[in-house]
């Protein structure tokens, strides 16, 4: 289990770029997680901590993919229908499988062994059944023209025994569990979840439900961080609101770093006299500056306080948001040992006209609209990145490339839903 250098989110006082973020992220932040042992059906959501290698092959023997009748491919007739004599019948489960005789068919179900000698299976609605007088006496035509092997899963045709069948770093979906437990695995090593404090801190703030006085703001940030963090999976300490005074929140943050791998906040971390975090982080590790080329959300502080990292979000939910989703989801990935591939952009057209200033990447808020010619995104009328509602009545953001100046009606935008971020 590696640990965070001092200096590991030194990016360097240029702005970034979000690819180059990812990049300094992927080649400096260590998995700094443990391993522990997991039954499969515990596995959801999890982080692949070691390469999986199938301890059986899939399928395991050679079966039937299908309903029908298995044959030997040779007793077919090239060119024309060919009779055959039904000689048994084979279900899934069957222990055992006498050889198929010579110019015969076994009538035989989804899943079960195919008989010795078999190596084609004709589907049950391809043939026609023909039934004599005398009990058991029964008699298949069959077309021509079925390939040799048709309808067969051969002994390992998806995965061989001692095969890779899923790589370290994945996170576990249940289609990957169905896999892994195909394959024989009953107990998965996995990474251990990583350990986030996230707290709040500005005298002006109070919790949602109690009275508010005066120029009080109901907390909203920490509330969005915490259920981010927990659709990834991770273990969170909510420490509430601290008070804005040093010396309370250098204890605060000397005991979180005991106890956690990433402490996370919001605002509080820039140069104002009453900005008492970033001045109680350097006492307690090293805080960096990292420039982002990105609107909203270009300040963000990231820094080390003991053995764990620190970020420290701007202060708008709308920034928390891009900044979380875009940098602060792959610091995670890094930390808790899964390799992380940001999601797919989709190409959809422009439904409006907008400025931009070169050499920054801007997200806006859209909503979709079909039409006969795809999707359009339409803007959301607002652009304020403290307008919680504009996260809410949209449906995802377009991001525009670094170099771009303006968007027109009709020009292609890559469009990110929220659901894709979400995970």
């Amino acid at each position: 289990m590696a640990q965070l250098s001092n200096d590991c989110f030194a990016f360097g006082d240029e702005p970034l770029t979000i690819d180059d973020a990812l990049a300094f992220i992927r080649d400096r932040v260590p998995m700094v997680v443990g391993v522990e042992q997991l039954h499969v059906t515990r596995c959801d959501g999890r982080i692949l901590a070691q390469d999986l290698l199938a301890l059986y092959p899939l399928p395991a023997f050679f079966n039937t993919a299908v309903d029908g009748y298995a044959v030997r491919h040779a007793d077919l007739n090239p060119d024309t229908d060919t009779r055959l004599a039904v000689s048994g019948r084979l279900q899934a489960g069957a222990k055992k499988t006498a050889a198929l005789p010579a110019r015969s068919a076994v009538r035989i179900f989804t899943g079960a062994p195919m008989p010795e000698g078999a190596d084609t299976v004709f589907m049950q609605e391809d043939v026609t059944l023909q039934t004599g007088s005398n009990r058991g006496d029964e008699h298949v035509l069959l077309p021509a023209g079925l390939k040799a092997g048709a309808n067969c899963r051969p002994t390992g045709e998806e995965i061989q025994a001692g095969a890779l069948a899923i790589a370290a770093g994945t996170r576990l979906l249940p289609q990957h569990l169905a896999l892994a437990a195909g394959t024989g695995h009953a107990v998965l090593s996995v990474c251990k979840r990583v350990r986030v404090a996230i707290f709040s801190t500005g005298d002006e703030l109070v919790e949602p439900g109690v009275s508010r006085v005066g120029a009080a703001v109901f907390d909203t940030n920490r509330i969005m961080l915490e259920a981010l963090l927990k659709r990834i999976g991770c273990d969170v300490s909510d420490l509430g609101i601290l008070s804005d005074e040093p010396e309370g929140l250098r204890v605060a943050l000397r005991a979180a770093a005991k106890t956690h791998d990433l402490i996370l906040t919001s605002g509080g971390v820039s140069t104002g006299e009453a900005d008492y975090v970033k001045t109680a982080v350097e006492a307690e590790g090293r805080l960096d500056l990292c420039r982002f080329a990105i609107k909203p959300g270009r300040p963000l502080t990231m820094g080390v306080i003991g053995s764990a990292a620190f970020a420290g979000l701007p202060g708008n939910p709308v920034a928390v948001f891009v900044t979380f989703t875009q940098i602060v989801r792959a610091i995670l990935a890094a930390l808790g040992g899964e390799v992380y591939e940001p999601p797919h952009f989709l190409p959809v057209k422009s439904g409006f006209n907008h400025k931009k200033k070169s050499g920054r990447i801007e997200f806006l808020r859209v909503s979709l609209a079909n039409s006969q010619t795809g999707f359009v995104a339409q803007r959301y009328p607002t652009e304020g990145a403290g307008i919680i509602s504009s996260l809410t009545a949209t449906d995802g953001m377009v991001r525009l490339p670094f170099d771009l100046e303006g968007v027109q009606e009709g020009d292609t935008l890559m469009y990110l839903p929220f659901s894709a971020m979400l995970g």
